[in-house]
């Protein structure tokens, strides 16, 4: 009994010092509640528009035809698009399109009434600068929309028919309706949002993780990062010490992150709470050991921002949000297993986005408890190690300090 009573002291010991650190490192504090409350609002705020608007086109007309003033004057109506100026050529076209004055290039051949008259197929040219994916949806669709569109026009005006049910029929034998499943904006933000959150969560962890080791390490000299203490005794206690510090703050952080931030901006959030809370303590639980296995591994305090900032992208990626999973090679998807934020993204969307429930995730909440546990592990064994070092390093400066104690 007085075992488990001097455990949990020393645990409480160690996460009292643990959140003492955090507090007075600078950089354990930018990154453990600066960066998780402010960086979400801003990166929000960035995509908050959700979609481009008025995207700037150049139109080379050499058809100079009442047709072809329709179909600039049908583009230039659309909210998507916006008739920055007429050029002569293409080659001015070009021009305008490498200055990215100009987004995107309509070009009307001089032929194209000529042959929508002899009832031939007629061909409208369309140049998009592809370095945004945005603008050319909207240059491309918009395009393609107004062609539509005039193309149901005219094959009315040509059929004959004598009432208006009749035109509506032929110019559109099909009714469709096109409805966005849980994005409804179809916006850029509704879909990239989610997985930056579940990221900010991961990498600010790891950061934060990191930089206090670093701190630990540096303090003590000795490139450790158990300080020579009696309460740092056990392996088990340091690593449920410093864990539990860092949960009590996430907990917070993450409440923030999933339940504020995404209301503020009006993103899409119909999952419930209670399949959010029970899917998200797995994750954060597996971000805390990751990050603590990473600390142990990484040297110096500096190592651990070069590292995370480096796979910061390629994990964006990895989690089949930016990407199609499917399409992602099979090693680099047996890499993505590695990390939290692989399956914690991918979990979260479809609570959070899509309105799932906790049996619908059940794969992904099974592999980040089981992650969890293979961290923890980890965890303990590098702590152990990290323990065992310290002792030997103690042992060997008090018998340099016996030898120099010993001599005349």
């Amino acid at each position: 009994m007085n075992r488990i009573i001097e455990a949990l002291h020393d645990c409480c010991y160690i996460w009292w010092e643990e959140i003492k650190q955090m507090v007075k490192d600078e950089g354990v504090l930018i990154f453990c509640f600066v960066v998780p409350l402010a960086y979400p609002l801003l990166y929000s705020w960035i995509y908050n528009n959700e979609v481009v608007r008025e995207v700037p086109v150049v139109v080379v007309d050499d058809s100079h035809s009442q047709l072809s003033r329709q179909f600039a004057r049908k583009c230039d109506a659309s909210p998507d698009v916006k008739i920055l100026s007429y050029a002569s050529d293409l080659d001015e076209a070009r021009s305008l399109l490498s200055r990215q004055v100009a987004r995107g290039i309509y070009y009307i051949p001089s032929d194209f009434e000529t042959r929508v008259n002899r009832m031939e197929q007629a061909t409208i040219s369309v140049y998009s600068d592809m370095s945004l994916m945005l603008c050319y949806k909207a240059v491309f669709q918009t395009a393609q929309t107004v062609t539509m569109q005039m193309g149901s026009e005219i094959k009315t005006k040509l059929g004959g028919h004598y009432t208006l049910r009749d035109e509506q029929i032929a110019a559109q034998p099909m009714q469709f309706e096109e409805v966005p499943i849980f994005n409804p904006t179809g916006g850029y933000g509704s879909f990239i949002i989610p997985a930056v959150l579940m990221l900010i969560i991961q990498q600010t962890l790891v950061l934060g993780i990191g930089l206090s080791a670093g701190t630990s390490r540096e303090r003590n000299r000795y490139h450790n990062l158990i300080p020579i203490s009696r309460h740092y005794n056990g392996m088990f206690r340091i690593v449920g010490g410093k864990a539990l510090a860092y949960f009590m703050v996430y907990a917070v952080m993450t409440a923030y992150l999933v339940l504020v931030v995404p209301r503020i901006f009006g993103f899409t959030a119909i999952g419930r709470w209670k399949d959010l809370a029970i899917f998200l303590l797995p994750y954060l639980l597996d971000c805390i050991f990751f990050g603590m296995v990473v600390s142990c591994l990484v040297r110096y305090r500096e190592n651990v921002m070069l590292l995370m900032v480096f796979v910061t992208i390629p994990l964006l990626f990895l989690t089949g949000i930016s990407w199609p999973q499917s399409s992602i090679p099979g090693f680099w998807q047996g890499v993505s297993w590695l990390f939290p934020s692989t399956f914690g993204v991918r979990g979260f969307v479809r609570i959070n986005e899509m309105g799932g429930t906790l049996s619908d995730v059940l794969t992904e909440y099974q592999i980040l408890w089981l992650q969890m546990l293979a961290y923890f592990i980890l965890a303990c064994l590098v702590y152990r190690h990290q323990i065992n070092m310290a002792r030997s390093e103690a042992r060997q400066r008090l018998s340099k300090m016996k030898e120099v104690a010993g001599k005349p």
